[in-house]
């Protein structure tokens, strides 16, 4: 009892200081799949693509900003700059999913072997990485394991897939696995960390419990059915999900709601209020999103090898894509009107910038 309390204790926090955020709109037209976004501007591609990784599968835009990419296959991090200078990598197995917190710790979903019983196994992990420790130098950065703990080696089919920090360090990680009859600890869970000094313990991060009231086999809205990717939105404790399990709405949107009865995640669509973000059966295979700084929202979806642009009132924007252009998009990243996208079939990253930006 005492857990639940502190976790709802520290998400009406969040929604308290946050409550008053607003977001802008911008006014663009819909079109259809091409190289290019039209409306009132156009976005561009840049040449050249950025090369040399190996089915990566997450891009985030640090807080620097530094540019880091989970090479899952070539086994590390790279930290990147904005022209696209490799500064530094990390060695660590299978990244999956990357976040930076805001002291600059990045949180990294991957894999890890140990020995069980005389036989090597490989779990997946969750680490931090102490960049301001090594200076930003990351090859040097101190790494720390957080997951899993002891007690979850028994269960290896339990995959971390996502990870999202928020405005006040705490942050969010997406789980999965086939067992979800538990009421208590089903595998498909979104577990929360926040920082030791909010609970007395010093200094790192803790886990402290997983997120209520979501259900982890839902085919429904406020699902955690196979989650793929989490984006925090600002200073709130909303965040965007993409989902990859039987599900018709495979990206979602969760807004904290606090009322006289109780506090717990929602929907911030309604299927019946018309938004093009909660049609069912939109996306085929989302593995990752983005928010720019007006509010709006990206999501690369593998299945259909597009990217789709929506308002923070869930109308579709822009989406493009196809074949011709995108190989299984894994990951997006918005910052200074440069759209990356992580061309994940296609081992690069490709940019797109508006048209009025162009020099």
């Amino acid at each position: 009892m005492k857990k639940i309390l502190l976790i709802n204790l520290i998400l009406i926090t969040a929604f308290l200081i946050s409550c008053a955020d607003k977001f802008d709109i911008g006014v663009f037209d819909n079109v259809g799949r091409d190289t290019n976004i039209s409306g009132d501007t156009v976005y561009v591609q840049l040449s050249p693509a950025w090369e040399g990784f190996n089915k990566p599968q997450d891009i985030f835009m640090g807080r620097e900003p530094f540019i880091y990419v989970a090479d899952t296959d070539n086994d590390r991090i790279v930290m990147m700059n904005l022209d696209g200078q490799i500064l530094g990598t990390k060695a660590i197995k299978k990244p999956v999913a990357i976040s930076q917190d805001y002291e600059l710790d990045l949180i990294v979903c991957a894999q890890f072997d140990t020995v069980v019983q005389g036989i090597t196994k490989t779990y997946s992990a969750v680490y931090s990485i102490d960049l301001v420790a090594a200076n930003h130098r990351i090859e040097d950065a101190p790494i720390a394991r957080l997951l899993p703990r002891e007690s979850d080696l028994n269960f290896p089919q339990r995959e971390y897939t996502g990870v999202t920090t928020f405005f006040n360090n705490i942050f969010y990680v997406a789980r999965k696995g086939p067992n979800n009859t538990s009421i208590f600890d089903p595998d498909n869970s979104i577990l929360i960390f926040v920082p030791k000094s909010l609970v007395n313990q010093g200094e790192g991060d803790t886990l402290v419990g997983r997120v209520p009231n979501i259900d982890p086999i839902s085919s429904g809205l406020v699902s955690a059915n196979q989650i793929s990717s989490l984006t925090s939105l600002n200073s709130s404790i909303d965040f965007i999900a993409t989902l990859t399990g039987n599900n018709s709405f495979k990206a979602q949107w969760f807004h904290y709601q606090v009322t006289a009865i109780d506090e717990r995640y929602v929907s911030q669509f309604s299927t019946s209020g018309g938004a093009d973000f909660v049609v069912p059966n939109k996306f085929e295979k989302p593995e990752g999103s983005c928010i720019d700084n007006s509010g709006n929202i990206f999501i690369a979806d593998a299945g259909k090898d597009s990217i789709y642009k929506f308002n923070p009132f869930g109308d579709e924007l822009q989406s493009f894509g196809g074949g011709e252009i995108f190989s299984q998009p894994h990951a997006v990243a918005f910052f200074d009107q440069t759209l990356y996208v992580l061309d994940t079939g296609n081992n690069r990253i490709l940019r797109f910038i508006l048209s009025t930006d162009i020099r």
